[in-house]
């Protein structure tokens, strides 16, 4: 589990960085407007998210394999409910022109997502 999870953090800490980086600098040099949420923000809770998620993943594979798929189902699930709850003051709050809010969260967000999809499904083909 050790090893796996080590591997995971290899490419994921990198990733992350390299994204956030990207992001900070277009928004902050591209666009020309204040978005409600930070940079920080919005990859703080994609990085917990998924990092979360992929420790639940390996936990139930060690325990549970034949489980390991479901698991992710669901906790893709819950990801996409924890991501309406972050998004909800945005959304209730009179923002000038929220499609930039939402775009900011959810090019990441998709990002995230298949790099969580590509590692969950090494997992489960992993013998």
């Amino acid at each position: 589990m050790k090893i796996k999870l080590l591997r995971f953090l290899k490419y994921f800490l990198p990733f992350t960085f390299l994204l956030m980086l990207l992001q900070y600098f277009i928004i902050n040099y591209f666009v020309e407007e204040e978005l409600y949420y930070s940079t920080w923000s919005i990859y703080t809770f994609h990085f917990l998210s998924t990092f979360i998620i992929y420790l639940l993943l390996l936990w139930i594979h060690e325990n549970f394999p034949d489980k390991t798929g479901f698991v992710f189902m669901a906790a893709g699930l819950v990801k996409m409910f924890a991501a309406v709850l972050f998004l909800l003051p945005l959304l209730l709050a009179k923002v000038a022109h929220p499609f930039n809010n939402i775009l900011a969260f959810f090019i990441p967000y998709f990002l995230f997502l298949i790099f969580e999809t590509f590692f969950a499904v090494r997992l489960i083909n992993s013998k």
